[in-house]
């Protein structure tokens, strides 16, 4: 091939790139030279987070003397000596609270530690935006703690309350701020580099107790983004969606407790002896309440966050001390008997720490002060875990099992309590297992909720053990009772006796015996009622009948018995009965002594005898006595009170009258116990009717 043939096709494959090197130098002459000091973004259907270059200056701006707006909004202030602050956030980052992604330290951790109060942040940026398209502004999802925002010094809107003296604060949200309006250029401003620089001023406030609960605290953690307005709206729904995520487990753990809470006071109906169901109510309900306030707190702006640390500072402490009680109670300890007035005292030594130590009244009390009171509520809570702990050393020493159990509770809870401060240690108590958040306050409380679920279920296993042998106690009980009291009807020389006993629990507290003389032919009658119902009653019941038995063996005047029963009483705390003792003779005399019973019925009238006081009050006490004959064809008729105590429904007594009514139209004790029970049964009822017929009659029956 010719030479010059083959530099001519050489020089046809240069021309192409010398083509392209030419129209790039003239692409890049023809484009003006970006200014440092912004930063250059195109916005399309995009959004962008403004990482950089951002101005910062701790304290607030003064007002410009013309516009009377802060001076450091205005665009053409010069923020080249302020420090420069990049908002990139390294790999993995994460709020150590809540757990929001894209974490960067505040300004406590970029040289102003100890520092709140106001403090700007400025950016310049360029931005260009598409003909029709409207710009809009994402403000900080996570930062301390509220802010005002402004768009080449016009203000944009804020987050937090700036209209009083000191700014009203709330858990930080998103916020989305309309930016530009259907065009792609900003109207030019005075001292401004290019008509499409806008400078974005952010005036943010830090409550002085934020430096106490979050580490690396001040101003921004996480980038404003900027965008055409529906991105932005899209990327402010999704930051909801992570701002609820973070909250979601604190309004499951509040619905948990509320419901573990309502077992617990449940169980109070089931078992009114067990005070630990109440305790664990209480406990459970106060730490319901809350999460459910750090859920709702978080999520509205309803409550603000210094109301809401005064109310975490009575609540926790409250729930704290509350557990303390509950392993107290559960394990059924007595000694030591200061305990409880320790736990007392450091509920309200806990109370004023937390509410002092959180800075929340910096006017008043100093910084230093504030941090030493910090210090003293985590040595209230370590003395309270520690007092938890002594308290399940020794359940297990004494108990075994049950301690063992609740060891693992005492620990979580423990955990739980002082997340905060391995929070500001850097300890890591965060995690996003299948993106959802869980820190470890979280996740100990959960296994909390799972092991005192069980503990609850194993205690109420073992309740309903203790109340079926209870149960059967009750159920012995009252066949015994039954065995010892007298046959409903019964014959005896010269007398006809029918007895009725309607207890209204399951062992009455009504008594009464029927002994008759081996040799004399008189006849022994004792009945009464013992103060309450119940078991205890029944048992009281049991010692009285023992020593009425005793008592008429050797003598059976009814005042000798009489006497007996009250020493029987005496000295044993608040028991005391109302008894009737009668002797019925063979000719038919009757013999009464009277210790604050009701007045036996003669044919429907009531005999006249004088009250006195029931037994065992009185060492010697002054029994009403009286005595009269029996007739042929009498009847006399000894009733309890719960005849004369029966309540209908709307609350109206059976009364003497209708005793009376009664008597002259029932034909048997039967008739009246069930004309009683049925007007409606407060009180045991047991009716007694001697009638006086002629021995042949008593024989031939």
């Amino acid at each position: 091939m010719p030479e010059d043939e083959t530099l001519a096709r050489r020089f046809r494959f240069l021309v192409p790139i010398f083509f392209c090197l030419f129209a790039a130098a003239w692409a890049s002459a023809q484009t003006p030279p970006l200014k440092d000091s912004a930063a250059q973004i195109t916005i399309g259907p995009s959004v962008a987070p403004l990482y950089r270059p951002w101005k910062l200056r701790m304290g607030d701006s003064p007002l410009d003397q013309n516009t009377h707006g802060p001076l450091w909004a205005d665009p053409a202030f010069d923020d080249s000596q302020w420090e420069t602050v990049d908002l990139t956030p390294q790999s993995g980052r994460f709020d150590p609270n809540i757990g929001i992604s894209g974490y960067v330290p505040g300004w406590t951790a970029k040289g102003h530690p100890g520092y709140s109060g106001y403090a700007w942040y400025r950016i310049r940026v360029r931005l260009a935006a598409r003909p029709g398209e409207n710009l809009a502004l994402a403000g900080p999802l996570d930062m301390d703690d509220g802010y005002q925002v402004f768009a080449n010094g016009a203000l944009l809107g804020s987050f937090g309350d700036f209209s009083g003296k000191t700014p009203i604060i709330y858990y930080s949200q998103p916020r989305m701020f309309p930016l530009l309006k259907g065009t792609t250029e900003t109207t030019p401003q005075p001292g401004m580099p290019d008509a499409s620089s806008v400078v974005l001023a952010f005036r943010v406030w830090m409550e002085p107790y934020t430096l106490t609960n979050t580490p690396d605290a001040g101003g921004f953690h996480t980038a404003p983004l900027v965008g055409d307005e529906g991105t932005i709206a899209a990327e402010y729904q999704n930051l909801w969606v992570e701002l609820i995520r973070s909250y979601a487990l604190a309004a499951v753990e509040a619905c948990l407790f509320l419901l573990l809470a309502v077992v617990s006071f449940s169980l109070i109906l089931f078992d009114r002896t067990d005070r630990v169901y109440g305790w664990m109510g209480v406990f459970f309900l106060l730490y319901s309440t809350v999460f459910a306030l750090l859920a709702y707190d978080s999520l509205t702006e309803s409550v603000s966050v210094r109301a809401d640390t005064v109310m975490q500072a009575f609540t926790y402490p409250l729930a704290t001390a509350a557990w303390v009680m509950v392993w107290w109670v559960w394990f059924r300890l007595h000694r030591p008997a200061w305990l409880p007035r320790a736990v007392a005292g450091l509920l309200v030594l806990l109370i004023v720490s937390d509410l002092l130590g959180q800075d929340l009244f910096a006017d008043v009390v100093p910084h230093t002060m504030s941090a030493a009171f910090h210090v003293l509520s985590l040595v209230v809570r370590l003395a309270m875990l520690a007092l938890t702990l002594w308290i399940v050393v020794e359940g297990i020493r004494l108990h075994g099992l049950d301690g063992w159990l609740a060891l693992p509770a005492v620990l979580l809870y423990g955990v739980a309590r002082v997340q905060t401060e391995l929070g500001i240690l850097h300890v890591r108590a965060i995690w996003f297992p299948f993106g959802l958040h869980v820190s470890l306050s979280v996740l100990s409380s959960l296994l909390l909720i799972a092991v005192l679920a069980l503990l609850l279920l194993r205690r109420l296993l073992l309740s309903v053990h203790r109340q079926r042998l209870m149960a059967l106690d009750v159920k012995q009980a009252q066949e015994v009772q039954q065995v010892i009291l007298p046959e409903a009807h019964t014959m005896f020389p010269g007398l006809k006796v029918e007895c009725e006993y309607r207890p209204a629990l399951e062992v009455g507290g009504d008594f009464f015996q029927i002994v008759p003389h081996a040799t004399d032919g008189s006849l022994l009658i004792v009945a009464g009622d013992v103060a309450g119902k119940g078991l205890k009653a029944g048992m009281l019941v049991a010692l009285l009948i023992g020593a009425i038995r005793t008592a008429a063996q050797f003598n059976p005047d009814p005042l000798v018995v009489m006497e007996t029963l009250n020493q029987r009483l005496l000295g044993r705390g608040d028991c005391c009965a109302t008894c009737l003792a009668l002797r019925i003779d063979a000719d038919g005399s009757v013999s009464v002594v009277n210790a604050g019973h009701v007045a036996p019925y003669l044919n429907g009238q009531p005999v006249a005898i004088e009250g006195s006081l029931p037994l065992g009050l009185l060492k010697a006490p002054e029994f009403s006595m009286m005595r009269f004959r029996l007739l042929e064809g009498d009847r006399l008729m000894l009733l309890s009170d719960g005849i004369v105590e029966a309540t209908d429904k709307e609350g109206q007594l059976f009364g003497f009258a209708r005793v009376q009514e009664l008597l002259r139209t029932a034909s048997s004790a039967s008739q009246i116990a069930s004309a009683a029970q049925s007007f409606g049964q407060e009180d045991d009822i047991s009716v007694i009717s001697v009638t006086r017929v002629t021995v042949l009659e008593a024989a031939r029956a």
